[in-house]
């Protein structure tokens, strides 16, 4: 039985409805404000979505996304580049961005390993890191994971990967709450937690 007036509107809501977060109600509402909108703005708005999924890029160095091959970070020489802050996901990149106490690159693992997800490391961003290390132009890897035990996991597979290598291993402060994401975390503290980093060894 058909909910709505128009096939096309109950269309756009069941799709909007698809976003995380957005439920019927709200997707009704979103698409309700499209219809007010002038055309053009609607057309716009459609077509930077369009554009988002063909161009947008993921860095061949971080894995960050990008309008290029290499992302705006990796391109900056002013950035250092021997330091690595590995983080699971590009808002996690944009959260420590946000605290502007970091000035180093990043390496964006897609991911943490959870086996009752089925994740393991080989879905991870996990041999472009060692390959990256092992090319010798890094000195330290900081490990900026969520503080939960898929995120603690990650880091300790991470470093047993790593412990051959001469680069320094550390970890952010854990001045972010046990369990919380790091996307979540407020820019002091997540600020604080990057300046104040340890060696990983003290933290096994």
């Amino acid at each position: 039985m058909q909910r709505y007036p128009s096939q096309l509107f109950e269309r756009a809501v069941e799709e909007f409805a698809k976003l995380p977060g957005v439920g019927s109600k709200t997707a009704m509402r979103l698409v309700l404000h499209l219809l007010r909108q002038d055309r053009k703005a609607v057309e716009t708005f459609g077509q930077s979505i369009i554009r988002l999924r063909q161009e947008v890029k993921f860095c061949n160095i971080c894995h960050n996304i990008s309008d290029t091959d290499t992302c705006e970070i990796c391109r900056n020489a002013r950035r250092d580049h021997s330091c690595i802050c590995v983080v699971e996901n590009i808002q996690d990149v944009m959260a420590i961005e946000n605290t502007q106490q970091y000035r180093g690159g990043y390496h964006v693992l897609g991911g943490v390993i959870s086996p009752m997800d089925g994740i393991g490391p080989s879905d991870l961003q996990v041999e472009s890191l060692v390959e990256r290390v092992k090319a010798g132009d890094i000195t330290e890897v900081i490990l900026a994971l969520s503080p939960t035990m898929e995120g603690d996991t990650t880091n300790f597979y991470l470093y047993r990967k790593l412990a051959d290598s001469e680069v320094k291993i550390s970890v952010i402060a854990r001045g972010v709450a046990q369990n919380d994401e790091l996307q979540y975390t407020d820019e002091v503290t997540l600020g604080r937690s990057i300046v104040n980093r340890t060696p990983f060894n003290v933290n096994i």
